[in-house]
């Protein structure tokens, strides 16, 4: 979110607890980030996993995020210090690293967004850094003290090393990935046996690490179930998503009563 003296950031509050409700991003544009600022959202996820966001794209809904005091997240494409990199600088406020399903691929997400301990490559020229405006110092401390790391969960073989990988030093959440669960599984929803099973054991591992869990829901009924176990950050559609419904429901409403005539 646009932090101001004084004010939590989004690592803090999703460490804490906090229930908080965010959303995906899948279209390039800053108008988005806006509207979802303004109804009161606490958090987007700007996907370039799935959505078609490049750094010049990404770099611009970092900016509407500080104007509308939204928490930017960005879920990377891939685990690579090069991709965490970028998105980082642009200012963001975390990471959201998709398929971390070893100790070893948790470690090296965590070193790539650090610098203390880490590896992450150094610039202060940057967004993040006020562009030169912040010491070399100050810049390291902050960004170490600001950056949200969270994990994505995504894959049932991540859950023989579940312990170890929430154990890690540095991961501050998870993501539960329950569409890749559903369909690894071979299951037709996330509400099968297996992928609640699987949901289960890694809110139990991050709970008793002391971690916080967040997850995408579609129903205020899977949210309490959700919320009864642990998890605390809420994902709901995207911006596609609620374009999508808003339309439909509009395009129904007007045509049903045209029809009345």
């Amino acid at each position: 979110m646009a932090e101001t003296a004084g004010a939590a950031t989004f690592r803090q509050r999703f460490a804490g607890g906090e229930f908080l409700y965010g959303t995906f991003l899948k279209t390039p544009t800053t108008h988005a980030t806006e509207i979802l600022g303004i109804a009161g959202y606490n958090f987007v996820v700007v996907d370039q996993e799935h959505a078609p966001f490049g750094r010049e794209s990404t770099d611009a809904v970092m900016l509407a995020c500080r104007a509308s005091g939204v928490a930017g997240i960005v879920r990377v494409p891939d685990s690579s210090a090069s991709s965490i990199l970028s998105v980082l600088d642009c200012g963001a406020a975390g990471v959201l690293v998709p398929h971390v399903d070893s100790p070893a691929k948790a470690r090296d997400v965590v070193a790539a967004c650090r610098y203390g301990g880490g590896h992450r490559g150094f610039s202060n020229t940057t967004r993040a850094g006020g562009f030169g405006e912040a010491s070399i110092a100050d810049h390291v401390a902050n960004q170490d003290r600001d950056v949200c790391v969270i994990a994505m969960i995504e894959d049932p073989h991540a859950l023989e090393t579940i312990d170890e990988i929430v154990a890690t030093e540095g991961l501050d959440g998870f993501f539960i990935g329950r569409g890749d669960l559903t369909v690894a599984y071979g299951a037709a929803s996330p509400s099968a046996d297996a992928v609640r099973d699987a949901t289960d054991r890694i809110i139990a591992a991050a709970r008793k690490a002391g971690k916080p869990v967040c997850a995408l829901t579609g129903s205020r009924e899977d949210a309490r179930d959700l919320a009864s176990k642990g998890v605390t950050g809420f994902m709901m559609a995207s911006d596609q998503g609620f374009l999508r419904q808003a339309a439909k429901a509009a395009l129904a409403e007007i045509s049903s009563s045209v029809l009345e005539v």
